[in-house]
């Protein structure tokens, strides 16, 4: 399960250009006058552009030729309802912030897409009446933002929910309907076995719906993987469910599969180098699999230290890296050749001054900062004598080494 989208900043984001309906047209015009090819969609990494310290877009795109964007992630309201919201708490109707980072994307050339759901807070699926109107929600998303592509991010609690998943299955078949041209993925958790009961049960419903997505990915890490090797034993295993939910043959299968992994450290202390990243594209573009993306962009960075202290982190990768050494996969994996050289990256600032200690005794509600552990925390909702990092998906964000 990809814990960090909870566990390590909630937030937000999302665009697209328009598709070729007039739904699409609709939306918000500033830059959106060309699409990208599917592949560019289906090799967009996530990126948060409004919490893990969020790099900046274009000079990514600089460095690397990288062109596209998944943006992370559109949730229902915190606190209950059927509107969408960037991590539960910014309007999707009164947003500017998002907005503007979309439009510079835009103005040099690219666009994103904007991934539903996540790991953790509340889905639109779970507060929404049915599918329609959950589709609703997400159509104002589509139409402000004139987008071009959309993910649903279906795991945990909510592939737990079966009226949850019929919602959002059903959601992301009309907007498939309504807007023709848009690029559906459907991602999902992974197992050794290619996904796990709740997984298998959402690809069931999905068939029972008569609805066949882009592709639908898995997240084969979080989950005791063990470098490239077991994630393409997942992804052979998971092609074989697809076979055998949908009946399709192999290489129909491939053709809507996906791949969705972490790079570095993952939330449960596995790592996954340059090295496994490079096997396991090969294993993708020799399958001639759909999609290859990761989580995420914000981690596509170096620790200090390198392992930094030996935490998972939602603004570096804990492993020996230059910036954006990750994302040269996905422009890889779109078709082209990346740059050569990476420019010079901004010196890193000095070490971050360490805040107030963390203390049992005090309660702290959301944003306020401690430091623990030769680490600045941030709290995302109310807690009180709970230590940071002690539970990976718990009250506390690792704002990183001090």
């Amino acid at each position: 399960m990809r814990r960090l989208h909870a566990c390590l900043g909630a937030a937000a984001a999302v665009g697209l250009a328009a598709a070729g309906s007039t739904a699409l047209v609709a939306g918000h015009a500033s830059g959106a006058t060309a699409t990208l090819s599917d592949r560019w969609y289906a090799a967009a990494p996530y990126l948060m552009p409004l919490d893990n310290d969020p790099p900046v877009a274009t000079a990514i795109m600089d460095a690397t030729g990288l062109k596209s964007f998944q943006l992370a992630f559109v949730l229902a309201p915190n606190g209950g309802g059927c509107s969408p919201t960037w991590g539960g708490t910014a309007a999707v109707s009164s947003d500017t912030a998002v907005q503007s980072v979309i439009d510079t994307i835009r103005a040099k050339g690219g666009d994103v897409s904007v991934s539903i759901g996540g790991y953790g807070g509340t889905k639109l699926g779970q507060t929404c009446a049915d599918p329609a109107s959950t589709a609703a929600a997400y159509q104002q998303v589509i139409t402000k933002y004139g987008l071009h592509a959309v993910d649903f991010d279906l795991e945990e609690p909510e592939y737990e929910n079966t009226a949850a998943i019929k919602n959002e299955i059903g959601a992301a078949k009309i907007l498939q309907q309504n807007n023709p041209g848009l690029y559906v993925s459907v991602t999902t958790a992974g197992t050794a076995d290619g996904t796990g009961w709740f997984g298998k049960q959402m690809l069931l419903e999905a068939k029972s719906q008569g609805f066949t997505p882009n592709n639908f990915s898995i997240m084969p890490f979080d989950g005791g993987f063990n470098g490239a090797a077991s994630q393409t034993s997942a992804l052979t295993n998971f092609n074989t469910i697809l076979q055998s939910t949908f009946g399709w043959d192999q290489a129909t299968a491939y053709a809507h599969e996906g791949f969705s992994g972490m790079n570095g450290r993952s939330d449960t202390g596995e790592y996954f180098t340059q090295a496994d990243f490079q096997i396991v594209l090969d294993y993708a573009t020799g399958h001639h699999m759909d999609r290859f993306t990761f989580w995420s962009l914000n981690r596509d960075r170096p620790c200090t230290p390198v392992d930094n202290g030996g935490h998972t982190s939602g603004t570096c990768s804990s492993v020996a890296q230059n910036p954006w050494d990750f994302a040269k996969y996905s422009v890889q994996f779109a078709g082209v050749t990346p740059p050569s050289t990476t420019p010079t990256p901004t010196p890193t600032p000095p070490g971050t001054a360490c805040r107030p200690a963390w203390n049992s005794a005090t309660a702290y509600v959301g944003g306020d900062e401690v430091s623990y552990d030769k680490h600045n925390w941030k709290a995302k909702w109310w807690t009180q004598n709970e230590v940071p990092g002690a539970s990976q998906w718990g009250p506390w964000q690792d704002e990183g080494a001090c």
